[in-house]
């Protein structure tokens, strides 16, 4: 076992580590703390989040700072005032027994006159958010001259939330000799520019594979009608007692009205997303932090930060956008070696996006079928027998009170006493869930497992990455022309020449007829028919805005009226 003294950290951090009870470094803190000790290559460091990269980097860079140093020597760039808070402390705690190093946070929504009395009076670590950093140094109140570390953490996420130009802003103000260090959870294209254009002689350090979902998560997914969507995220909810999580929903809209169904419903959820004030957001993380509220309602971006390390679910009302969205949401859950759970609700037409999903995070997403109301009866009475069966009995200081309560009992026939008692407790279930019907899509309108792709063919065109192609040019053309709009694309396959996309069968035909001639930024396009065996499964509709789109039909509905329940425990 490897242990921090033998990474080279000095004494003082090494005591700071025992107090907060570091026992062993992760794998990332292993492989970049003596990297940054030793080095001044810039870096990539690819990394689920929750594997403890502020040590990764943090530890090595405070080993270097000299003792009463008063200039800036560090910052540190996150996407979320959250996560620059929870950073800042981290650091702080790891600095707790070097002498006068001074770390500072700078974000949005808080006053930007304290954080500038901060500033003034001299710092040597600065965390920040993008946009607030970036109008820092327009007020040349942050130089960056003195500047030996920029660390850019969570870079996906930050070029996800569109700090690209702020991110540009900055960089261009530090050092030339600066170390650079890159921590990502995906490396997508964005993130590949920024490596491009502002590193240089660059190391790279992956933890596991690249771009693949937590090893701690399982991954499983419920197939309703759009219809019930609503009324099954009720039944999953009332089978996972004890559940603590955050829905994922796609528009601020449709995450505020399904916070407030499932409030009505007697759920102990928050909402969390654009419109939400910062103050209140404040208030609603004190409580999802402190167990106070089990369900955390959130849109991508207002969820983005979030660092809750002991979730046990994450749960996607919608499916994200795009696949690297369906990795940050799973990794939300099984950190700190726990393990959780990614569960997605989605519509028999989406279906085949499943299969893609499992290619990138590498693993089954298991079928499951919604529980039926018996289901979840049966699961919350033996959830709460249980807790009786392992509650502890302490001394009762007044056993006559208790033997009065015993004699009055004992009047009551002990199988009479079962069902007053099952029934006081959960009636309320049973008597809603009695007829309650299946919510799971009619078996006649999907086949899981059953995506073979052998409806589909491969056809190949005559342009790739060296003429600048992407999948949006694909979709484009497609779209374009209304003899092919609405045809279903599957995988596709760019390559430097050209590129491959899979279609409907019957559909090969009329993509060869009608895109051959056409013209793509001057030149003729060419369509061929892909050889044999280069068939892929069918996994998005076309509709020139994005690789996975989605038609009016997944739209979640409304007014759906919920049974009177509580996570984890019926009333």
């Amino acid at each position: 076992m490897t242990t921090f003294e033998e990474l080279g950290l000095n004494s003082e951090l090494i005591s700071s580590l025992k107090d907060l009870g570091f026992v062993e470094p992760s794998p990332i803190q292993e492989k970049c703390i003596p990297f940054i000790l030793n080095s001044k290559k810039d870096l990539i460091a690819l990394a689920q989040t929750g594997t403890g990269k502020t040590a990764a980097y943090g530890l090595p860079i405070l080993n270097q700072i000299k003792s009463n140093e008063k200039d800036l020597r560090a910052i540190i760039l996150c996407p979320t005032r959250e996560l620059c808070i929870q950073i800042t402390q981290d650091i702080k705690d790891y600095a707790k027994h070097l002498k006068s190093i001074s770390v500072t946070s700078v974000y949005g929504g808080s006053s930007i006159d304290l954080q500038i009395r901060a500033l003034k009076k001299g710092t040597n670590i600065v965390v920040g958010t993008p946009g607030r950093v970036h109008d820092l140094i327009r007020r040349k109140v942050l130089r960056l001259q003195s500047i030996e570390w920029v660390v850019l953490d969570e870079a996906d996420e930050m070029l996800d939330m569109g700090f690209k130009d702020d991110l540009d802003s900055i960089l261009e103000q530090t050092p030339k000799t600066r170390q650079t260090l890159l921590f990502s959870a995906t490396i997508s294209k964005s993130v590949h520019s920024i490596a491009k254009h502002y590193m240089n002689d660059t190391e790279e350090i992956s933890i596991g594979e690249k771009n693949i979902g937590a090893e701690n998560v399982a991954h499983e997914y419920y197939v309703v009608s759009t219809r019930d969507r609503f009324e099954a995220l009720k039944r999953i909810l009332d089978h996972l007692p004890g559940v603590y999580g955050i829905l994922f929903c796609r528009t601020r809209n449709e995450t505020q009205e399904v916070a407030d169904k499932l409030k009505r419903a007697d759920y102990d959820t928050e909402a969390l997303h654009g419109d939400v004030s910062q103050a209140m957001r404040t208030k609603i993380m004190d409580r999802f932090k402190h167990k106070k509220a089990g369900l955390l309602v959130a849109t991508d971006v207002a969820a983005r930060g979030i660092d809750v390390s002991n979730l046990s679910h994450v749960i996607n009302y919608n499916l994200p956008d795009n696949d690297e969205g369906y990795t940050h949401r799973s990794g939300r859950t099984g950190r700190a070696q726990k393990r959780g759970v990614s569960i997605s609700i989605i519509s028999p037409r989406e279906i085949r996006r499943i299969k893609e999903l499992e290619r990138i995070v590498g693993r089954e997403i298991v079928f499951k079928k919604v529980p039926s109301g018996e289901d979840v009866c049966q699961k919350q009475i033996n959830n709460f027998l249980d807790e009786i069966e392992n509650t502890e009995i302490k001394e009762i200081t007044n056993e006559q009170h208790f033997t009065e309560i015993a004699d009055r009992l004992n009047k009551i026939n002990k199988d009479d006493l079962i069902k007053h008692f099952i029934i006081h407790k959960f009636g309320h279930l049973l008597y809603a869930n009695q007829n309650s019907r299946d919510l799971n899509a009619d078996a006649k309108t999907f086949s899981p497992r059953k995506l073979s792709g052998e409806a589909n063919s491969a056809v190949k065109i005559n342009f790739g990455k060296k003429h600048g192609f992407s999948i949006k040019d694909i979709f484009g053309l497609i779209n374009s022309n209304k003899n092919l709009k609405g045809i279903e694309i599957g995988k596709i396959d760019l390559m430097p020449e050209s590129s491959a996309f899979s279609v409907e069968k019957d559909k090969v035909a009329d993509v060869i007829k009608y895109l051959t001639g056409a013209r793509y930024r001057g030149q003729k396009i060419i369509v061929t028919k892909g050889s044999e065996g280069s068939s892929y499964s069918t996994r998005s509709r076309s509709s020139g805005s994005s690789y996975s789109a989605r038609s009016r039909s997944d739209r979640p509905s409304r007014g759906f009226s919920g049974n009177k329940k509580r996570f984890g425990r019926a009333r």
